[in-house]
């Protein structure tokens, strides 16, 4: 323990200089002041001048230079002949003094007379030295002593010792000590605040630091505090100021915070400096942080560098971190590994990692041990894991349990799962609740469902009223009812059956050149439909040879119409034979209509030939 002086005493009454720092966490004059060696030298000899002509002033002054200095031998007489004289900063030194030496109890003799004489800082020493002792109530008794009298250290020290025994008081010390610029104060009061405001999530998340937690951060940060740095650092983020976060990710990891360097090297990689971000990653990795090390693993995976990517993964293993087991199944799975794989998902599941219980439980279903699987699913979905929530869906509707299914699929629904969303959807369409299918399906079409997105087109769609119309090349009104727009967001993501509507819609308007634009792309994707709509399309714009093309197409995929239109157009040409070919096809095709009419055409073009 270094001097614990006087501090409010020796500065009013200019018989110390101040130091360049101040230990938070001992109240000790720990740094030697910032002077000019010979300035200092000459200090101490005018003090020491003073000191044999019986100052007493000159006599504790210069006993604390020498204590500070460390020399012990030195401070002593003169610490004690000013205690003697009654000079209680003396008096508070010399218990420092003889603490340094191991004279424990020696001190607290001399720290007792200097707080009984009225010194805040020996107050404080001394409740330390008796909650050391587990001597609380003798403790709290010195420390409020201390705290009362304005100390910044004693007020943190009650604090501390009131939150240990649940005291609801310990806010209020903590608050004072914060206001008196103490920095592990100004931090602790900021975690409170936030436990207080999140108490379900993680200290600091968007609903958790509020305004004044975030003051007590940046107060603690600003002085210097790096878990403050960090943590002023994630609110900073999350709100959107990536400059002023980095800032201070950077002060927090330069001060050895490896979670601030981590943090620091996913804000440079999200800025496209991976580079840069690797080396933070290294840092934080180096010294311990298994997040970091999960992040270099990844980076060497994408990088085609499995070997180092594993070293990583087993690093990022070895400090603790699940991730490192679950990223290694991943990493063996992607190389056909399946036994190592099982081996490290399940390693990882058995600590709790949801994901990992949910990857184990799909690699055990694809081996076909479906008894296996489902209590992985079951543990992850417990564990809040949203896709093994929706495999349970996909499980249970496999044995033909759909309301034990929708349970499952509702669930993942609620927090968010896109194809769970289409699922309830798509069974409260079968159970006629349209309204509720209605809700599910706008969420699993704004999540980004190609299928969620038509079915809804679907549903409005049946709501229209009938609209007048259109011949073919007609003008076009731009104007598109809802149900058109989600159609389009299906067409546009490759949905064949939307693409046909689509065409089917800008038909309806007069909009040959759209309508033939949507009908192609379904066509190509492979759409009979698609390519049957086509072909009727461009027989009407009088392009009879190309919309045969399409029609073949339609027909070899096991359209009945369009084999049909290929009889008619094969009989106009006279090619007989080619046209009772395919007319025979249509009447296998169907549908019943279709059959019927194409029995008819075959029947006639057979006694045509036979004639």
């Amino acid at each position: 323990m270094d001097v614990m002086g006087d501090k409010a005493t020796l500065l009013e009454t200019g018989r110390f200089v101040q130091p360049a720092d101040f230990s938070e966490s001992t109240g000790d004059l720990s740094q030697p002041m910032d002077r000019d060696e010979t300035g200092e030298a000459a200090e101490e000899a005018r003090r020491r001048l003073a000191a044999e002509t019986g100052d007493v002033e000159a006599m504790s002054v210069l006993g604390a230079l020498l204590l500070r200095r460390g020399d012990l031998d030195g401070a002593e007489p003169h610490l004690r002949a000013a205690t003697a004289a009654g000079d209680r900063a003396a008096a508070n030194n010399l218990g420092v003094l003889l603490h340094q030496r191991g004279y424990a109890d020696d001190a607290a003799g001399w720290w007792r007379i200097a707080a009984v004489a009225g010194s805040a800082a020996a107050a404080h020493a001394l409740g330390r030295h008796h909650r050391e002792r587990g001597d609380e109530p003798a403790a709290e008794y010195w420390l409020r002593q201390s705290a009362e009298q304005g100390h910044a250290l004693g007020a943190y020290a009650l604090a501390d010792l009131l939150e240990h025994r649940g005291d609801a008081g310990a806010e209020r010390w903590m608050r004072t000590a914060a206001e008196r610029g103490h920095r592990e104060a100004a931090y602790r009061l900021a975690r409170a605040l936030d436990r207080r405001l999140a108490p379900e999530g993680d200290v600091g998340d968007d609903h958790g630091a509020g305004a004044e937690a975030e003051q007590w951060y940046r107060q603690a940060a600003a002085r210097g505090h790096r878990r403050a740095a960090l943590h002023l650092g994630a609110i900073l983020e999350r709100r959107g100021a990536l400059k002023e976060a980095g800032r201070w990710y950077l002060t927090s990891a330069k001060d050895g915070e490896a979670r601030a360097a981590c943090a620091l090297g996913f804000l440079l990689r999200d800025a496209g400096d991976t580079e840069s971000a690797a080396v933070w990653w290294l840092r934080a990795a180096q010294d311990g942080d298994g997040n970091a090390a999960n992040a270099l693993g990844a980076l060497h995976a994408e990088r085609g560098e499995p070997q180092t990517a594993e070293r990583w993964y087993r690093a990022a293993m070895d400090a603790g971190d699940d991730n490192g087991a679950y990223n290694l199944g991943l990493l063996c799975a992607e190389q056909g590994r399946t036994a190592q794989a099982e081996q490290w998902y399940r390693r990882a599941a058995y600590a709790g990692h949801r994901e990992a219980a949910n990857a184990l439980a799909i690699l055990l279903l694809q081996g076909g041990d479906t008894a296996g699987a489902e209590p992985w699913f079951s543990k992850a979905a417990e564990a809040g894991s949203v896709d093994a929530a929706f495999n349970l869906g996909i499980l249970f509707a496999g044995r033909g349990e759909e309301s034990v299914a929708l349970r499952w699929y509702e669930r993942a629904a609620a927090a968010g799962h896109t194809e769970a969303a289409l699922q309830v959807g798509i069974a409260r369409l079968r159970d006629g609740d349209e309204s509720t299918a209605e809700r599910h399906l706008r969420c699993a079409a704004g999540g980004g469902s190609a299928e969620a997105a038509y079915r809804l087109a679907t549903v409005l769609d049946a709501r229209r009223p009938p609209t007048p119309a259109h011949s073919l090349g007609e003008p076009v009104h731009l104007e598109k009812s809802e149900c058109e727009e989600w159609y389009e967001r299906a067409a546009s993501q490759g949905h064949r059956r939307a693409q046909v509507r689509v065409g089917m819609l800008a038909a309806s308007r007069g909009d040959v050149v759209e309508a033939a634009r949507w009908y192609r792309e379904a066509a190509e994707a492979g759409s009979r439909n698609g390519a049957f709509n086509l072909g009727l399309l461009l027989a009407r714009e009088g392009s009879e040879p190309e919309a045969a093309v399409w029609w073949t197409r339609a027909a070899d995929a096991g359209h009945g119409r369009a084999a049909l239109r290929l009889a008619l157009v094969y009989a106009r040409r006279g090619e007989l034979a080619e046209g009772q070919r395919w007319a025979d096809l249509a009447v296998t095709a169907g549908p019943a209509e279709v059959s019927e009419r194409a029995a008819r055409l075959r029947d006639a073009l057979r006694e045509e030939l036979s004639a």
